[in-house]
């Protein structure tokens, strides 16, 4: 086995596909590069026109070689927001809506061998989103289906399917199958409820005033794993699955002890920077794995994502994206099983054109159309439910580091 090909399935997963770095400094025994990039994009959905940032980033890697084989790495990583934040809701966290110019987004150190794989610890990407990451290469409208950015669109820190806090995770290649495992070593307690725009406190307040649609929630550790079998040159199948369980006390004192669970499968075809065609595609199942738009933890819900790109030989690439998410009706867990009848089907399509003037610096404009249906007899909830989901059209350049 080679050593590259541990190093290679590390650093896929803990920098965004395509990313590169600047090697900064390197003797004999250290080294440290610099990566990231600065993504600049105008952009028009809910009525509105503006500037935006793109999500950028900017992260450190450092690597030490170590005695007998060994080496020892790190990876800190912050999202940088250079334009100010904004104020609008948007949807799959494609505009970071922090205040600070600088957040975390990734921190955790590690120690590798060829035989013996990798055991990092830290905030990482959890080995659930090894199945998923081949669709979420999209600038401006990635998927919001396949599990990752849970608990509505967050980083999937909670349940360690995307940016996993406090994770332990073990990786290895064998031959032609890679896998990882992990497990998210945490206590955690926080606080819903059926209200917009509402604070952690306010929302204990509700709760400890006994209403109905108050939820205390206790989610401590998860655990999950993953597979890829490399089929063919450019042909690789992943599996794998992430479970967690919490125990969700409303304010009438009704409680419940719920699994978050899911599963599922990807096959990825190609290299989405290289000429010539690039597929990717996802399906999952997942249980109380997620909320709907305004908070309600979703009961059950199955989960695709596809994407397919082409780059012609002159430098541009065409992509085109279809996402669901579809927990169908009668979804929302209440006590005593009084659930409201509304529909969750998140669903739409994106379409993409990008020009590579070189490697580190891409001109693009994306679009999105908008399928989704959230139905329900409640006419200003079916609003909130709907606001974060639009059709929408970008501009903008993303400059790599």
């Amino acid at each position: 086995m080679k050593k590259t090909l541990i190093a290679a399935a590390i650093a896929a997963i803990a920098i965004a596909p395509g990313a590169s770095a600047i090697e900064v400094y390197k003797d004999s025994k250290n080294a440290v590069a610099i990566g990231g990039f600065v993504d600049a994009r105008v952009i028009h959905t809910q009525d509105t026109t503006e500037v935006v940032n793109g999500a950028s980033r900017i992260n450190f890697d450092f690597n030490r070689q170590l005695k007998d084989g060994w080496r020892a790495f790190a990876m800190l990583e912050w999202g940088v927001n250079p334009f100010g934040s904004s104020e609008i809701v948007y949807n799959n966290k494609f505009e970071s809506v922090q205040e600070e110019f600088f957040y975390n987004r990734l921190g955790y150190a590690g120690i590798a061998h060829d035989q013996y794989g990798s055991l990092t610890i830290g905030k990482q990407w959890g080995a659930w989103y090894d199945v998923v990451y081949s669709t979420n290469l999209g600038f401006v409208w990635d998927g919001n289906a396949a599990g990752v950015y849970t608990f509505n669109k967050d980083d999937g820190a909670i349940n360690g399917t995307g940016r996993g806090d406090k994770v332990v995770q073990y990786r290895n290649v064998f031959g032609d199958i890679s896998f990882a495992v992990q497990v998210q070593l945490k206590n955690s307690s926080f606080y819903t409820c059926d209200a917009e725009n509402i604070s952690q406190q306010d929302c204990e307040l509700l709760w400890q005033g006994g209403a109905a649609d108050a939820q205390q929630v206790d989610f401590n550790y998860t655990y999950g794993g993953s597979v890829s079998y490399q089929l063919a040159e450019q042909l690789t199948l992943s599996a794998g699955i992430n479970r967690g369980e919490f125990d969700v006390l409303y304010g009438t004192g009704e409680q419940i002890t719920a699994v978050d669970l899911i599963y599922g499968v990807g096959l990825t075809y190609g290299n989405f920077d290289a000429e010539g065609l690039y597929v990717a595609v996802n399906a999952n199942k997942n249980e109380n794995h997620d909320t709907d738009n305004i908070g309600r933890l979703i009961r059950d819900a199955y989960g695709l994502e596809s994407l397919m790109s082409y780059r012609f030989d002159n430098d541009f690439r065409v992509l085109l994206s279809y996402n669901l998410l579809n927990a169908g009706d009668d979804y929302v867990i209440q006590p005593n099983n009084t659930d409201p009848q509304d529909v969750f089907k998140r669903q739409f399509v994106v379409m993409g054109l990008h020009y590579i003037w070189d490697k580190d610096t891409v001109l693009y404009i994306e679009g999105r159309k908008d399928f989704s249906d959230f139905s329900s007899a409640d006419a200003a909830q079916e609003a909130r439910m709907s606001v974060s989901e639009d059709d929408g059209i970008a501009i903008g350049i993303r400059y790599t580091l």
